[in-house]
């Protein structure tokens, strides 16, 4: 094997180890929307599906005890929002960062005035274990039709 060959994999393997105690991302969760499933949607009859990717320096998304919820979305027309249940990502316990994508889906979205059709955004954020809020996304407007 040649001296540059050599080289040339000590280097490639160098660049591939990472310290144990070094996190790849903030220990504050932040999430993207990645898609939405429909712009418009059939009140009663279809639901909207939102696809986040989400990333954690310290992998404490999620929660073992499921009445803790860890997911909230808020509906533009309604004062509170609604919150859901996270599994862990990641073992409890580990400190290690974590990547990857959710999905959330509402089912039966509705009208709530007398209107044939309405327009509605979404806010999505999450909580990590330790109370860490991430960044809020909001959806573009979805048409609601009777």
């Amino acid at each position: 094997m040649s001296r540059i060959t050599f080289l040339l994999i000590t280097l490639f393997v160098a660049s591939c180890t990472k310290e144990s105690n070094e996190l790849s991302f903030d220990t504050t969760p932040k999430i993207d929307l990645l898609s939405i499933s429909n712009d418009t949607i059939i009140e009663f009859q279809e639901s909207i599906s939102f696809s986040i990717s989400y990333e954690d320096g310290d992998g404490d998304l999620g929660n073992p005890d499921p009445n803790i919820n860890s997911l909230f979305v808020k509906d533009s027309r309604l004062q509170n929002e609604d919150a859901f249940y996270v599994q862990p990502l990641a073992p409890v316990g580990e400190s290690i960062s974590i990547t990857g994508n959710l999905t959330i889906e509402l089912a039966s979205t509705f009208i709530l005035g007398n209107a044939n059709t309405e327009f509605v955004t979404f806010t999505i954020y999450m909580l990590d274990r330790n109370g860490n809020k991430s960044n809020v996304i909001e959806t573009e407007p979805i048409t609601i039709i009777k």
